[in-house]
């Protein structure tokens, strides 16, 4: 039986077989469970292909919700999760990425998220890749701008290597229209990381403004460091 009302479900499956809609939602009352979410009601039908969806609700204390602006001069920028997924899994698509490859982007995209406490600003990396989410945040700061550590960015195993293939999730060129902000473009124009600041990522990690005492301590990548504005027009600072 269904107990409090914090998540509603929308399911289609090709052929509606009731022993397959009942491991569908078995695996996700496994995880929902684990997270102390109740799955209550939704709706199932038929489609082309199977697909499952959750609607969640939640409740967060307005003093303790982590907000995209906030960005202070001298706070570090910590990256939770390495980059990738767009082009792992382009290449996948066309049967160019390796099984481990997308084993590894798997379980990335299955580790969960956590702020810190002390964080100043943070958001998620998700469809307008690295430059574009960090972009987002300096813009809600105020006149800050953040050099950027293309060495220091994670990447996932074989990101690197397809995006100097070529592969590119059909997003990755509209996410480039953020490059006129970012000054050092053609400076670094051949760094085999620079395509990782326009990759969109699925279930990316956290973007974190954070102080430097802070950043020593928590698990994460630190990609860069923010500063008071000099040109309005340059937000990011390739390093």
């Amino acid at each position: 039986r269904f107990r409090n009302v914090t998540g509603v479900q929308t399911c289609a499956l090709p052929i509606l077989m009731e022993d397959d809609l009942f491991q569908m939602l078995a695996g996700a009352r496994a995880v929902l469970d684990r997270a102390g979410c109740a799955l209550i009601g939704g709706h199932s039908g038929e489609g082309p292909e199977m697909a499952l969806g959750f609607s969640v609700n939640g409740l967060v204390d307005p003093s303790r919700a982590l907000r995209k602006g906030g960005l202070k001069p001298g706070d570090k920028i910590v990256l939770t999760k390495p980059l990738g997924t767009g082009t792992i899994f382009a290449a996948a698509m066309r049967g160019a990425a390796r099984g481990r490859w997308i084993a590894s982007a798997l379980a990335s995209m299955c580790q969960p998220l956590s702020a810190p406490q002390g964080a100043h600003a943070g958001t998620d990396v998700t469809g307008f890749g690295l430059a574009g989410h960090l972009t987002e945040m300096i813009r809600a700061s105020g006149p800050v701008s953040v050099a950027l550590d293309l060495d220091a960015l994670p990447a996932l195993d074989g990101a690197v290597e397809l995006l100097a293939q070529g592969f590119a999730s059909s997003l990755a060129p509209e996410n480039l229209r953020a490059r006129h902000l970012i000054d050092g473009m053609d400076r670094h124009a051949h760094h085999p990381k620079l395509p990782l600041l326009f990759d969109p990522q699925t279930a990316g990690g956290l973007l974190l403004a954070v102080p430097p005492d802070i950043a020593s301590r928590m698990a994460g990548s630190v990609i860069g460091e923010v500063h008071e504005a000099i040109d309005p027009h340059t937000l990011i600072a390739l390093i």
